[in-house]
């Protein structure tokens, strides 16, 4: 599986974020996007996750699943943690489990999927009551809770503590391991020993 970027541009509120990008990411493989505050880092990824309009280029995925488009085969953690504050943790991922993977869910996968991340004795809590660190640790149990090959994480490690971080470092390599893709934006490394670097901006 490689997932490539060619010529891609953007326009955005009649700015050019970025223009002639180019870059290549396979499968087990770590692409770290980096760069100042504002140079498209995060619009890149919203780019490939299909959330912003590319005005230029071409974004292509050889070897995975050719029925279903790039957007469908990737997984999108952005800044905003998306949960609805009167559900409980469980039924917050169960939303997104069923949204995302089209099917309802088998609840030993979301049970499976919080354990994970450290939040299986918080299923039955309401997400109004979570920390900032246990909000970004419920997003990221949707990359479990639904199989998908391609990662799309934006600063993955905002509001994690130390240990939390190691988890989800941990996570991520399992991902690679198993033939999957991450692209991920961040101002410094995320602990992925060989990961690549695609610098965004004039002094790149």
């Amino acid at each position: 599986m490689r997932l490539e970027g060619s010529g891609l541009a953007c326009i955005r509120g009649g700015r050019e974020v970025f223009a002639g990008l180019d870059f290549s990411v396979g499968g087990g493989e770590a692409l770290l996007i980096t760069g100042r505050n504002g140079v498209g880092k995060s619009t890149l990824l919203r780019v490939i996750a299909g959330l912003v309009r590319l005005t230029g280029g071409e974004l292509t995925l050889s070897g995975g699943d050719g029925e279903n488009t790039v957007t469908e085969q990737s997984h999108y953690l952005g800044h905003l943690d998306a949960l609805k504050p009167s559900l409980t943790v469980g039924e917050n991922l169960r939303f997104w489990a069923q949204y995302l993977g089209g099917a309802k869910p088998a609840a030993e996968g979301i049970d499976a999927a919080l354990t994970a991340v450290g939040l299986g004795t918080l299923a039955d809590l309401p997400a109004a009551y979570l920390s900032a660190g246990q909000r970004r640790r419920l997003s990221i149990a949707r990359l479990l809770a639904v199989k998908r090959p391609i990662w799309l994480l934006d600063e993955p490690t905002a509001a994690l503590d130390r240990e939390a971080q190691d988890s989800l470092v941990d996570l991520m390599r399992r991902h690679l391991a198993s033939g999957g893709i991450i692209a991920a934006a961040t101002h410094g490394p995320i602990g992925l020993d060989g990961a690549r670097e695609l610098r965004l901006g004039a002094d790149a």
